[in-house]
């Protein structure tokens, strides 16, 4: 196939898998964590759905001002390097290491159980979710999800941690979770009030556990005993993915233009662009209250409201 000339100059290309078709943004933790920061950052991008790997064989990647770079760390540090963002200005040293800390473990050992349980003993689940399309797709898809088996497999092995049993793994991933939910406790995000870099990377982790792997040993945990980690999934996904709806387990991208009545839902745009919207309106004198904000707008979903306040509204009520 002819491959299309794309023009990076002063415009972030950001290469991923293509979206599944159960509406979540990628299946890829590493993919989802960095259209995440993007958005995080609140940087436009376009998003280009080749499947092409980069030349050190890694997805996601970026081309920006016609220059190529893979892995999300050294995505990010470029970004840093060239825009001037930086998610983590407000972290002393103390806070930065144990960010990077939290940051590899994730990555490094809590995704090797996470990529087994999606594409190994969850398989089938995962096949339904894969998107392709033509007069083959299924077989294509067949086929596709069993090579994704067999180097997952493989991969595993070479790590090390695919020597252990199937139960052996399940329990380092609980341990896994259980430390992230002690680390958030009943913070906002990882590292207190404010968002930094190390969210992006444990949402497109835990997201993968939430939305993903439909009754399995990690959803099970994240939506029961951990249920604060359940809270800091959904707090992120309605802060930065305004349009990523999500209606009784199945989550779909709603149109701008759906009403109560008659509801119409279409992909995510390739091309995004980001801005955060608040409770106020223009001018800042009032708050508009959703289903989901109490009556100072705050969200519900926030670790920070102040709940004897919301109870003493009510009971003036």
């Amino acid at each position: 196939r002819k491959e299309q000339e794309l023009d990076s100059k002063d415009a972030i290309i950001l290469h991923q898998f293509s979206r599944p078709s159960n509406g979540v943004p990628s299946l890829s933790p590493f993919c989802l964590k960095m259209e995440t920061y993007l958005r995080m950052a609140d940087l436009p991008y376009q998003n280009y759905f080749d499947g092409k790997l980069s030349p050190q064989g890694k997805m996601p990647w970026i081309e920006y001002n016609h220059k190529k770079v893979s892995g999300t760390e050294f995505i990010i540090d470029f970004l840093e390097e060239k825009l001037g963002v930086n998610l983590n200005k407000h972290l002393g040293p103390h806070e930065r290491a144990v960010s990077r800390a939290v940051t590899k473990m994730v990555e490094e050992h809590f995704y090797w159980t996470l990529a087994y349980c999606q594409w190994v003993e969850n398989l089938h689940e995962t096949q339904k979710m894969v998107s392709l399309f033509g007069p083959f797709s299924d077989l294509l898809k067949w086929i596709l999800c069993h090579l994704t088996k067999g180097i997952v497999k493989r991969e595993m092995y070479g790590h090390g941690i695919g020597r252990f049993s199937e139960e052996e793994m399940y329990t380092l991933m609980e341990k896994d979770m259980r430390t992230l939910a002690g680390l958030l406790g009943d913070k906002k995000y990882i590292m207190g009030p404010n968002v930094s870099t190390v969210d992006a990377t444990v949402f497109g982790h835990l997201a993968q556990a939430m939305w993903t792997l439909p009754g399995t040993r990690p959803e099970r945990l994240i939506k029961g005993e951990l249920i604060n980690l359940a809270m800091y999934c959904e707090r992120i996904r309605r802060k930065f993915w305004p349009e990523w709806h999500h209606d009784d387990d199945n989550t779909l991208y709603e149109s701008e233009e759906s009403s109560e009545a008659s509801k119409t839902y279409s992909p995510l745009q390739d091309f995004s662009f980001y801005s955060r919207t608040e409770t106020f309106d223009e001018e800042g004198n009032s708050i508009s209250q959703t289903p989901d904000t109490d009556y100072t707008g705050h969200s519900l979903f926030d670790s920070d409201v102040d709940m004897d306040e919301y109870r003493d509204h009510e009971q003036c009520k």
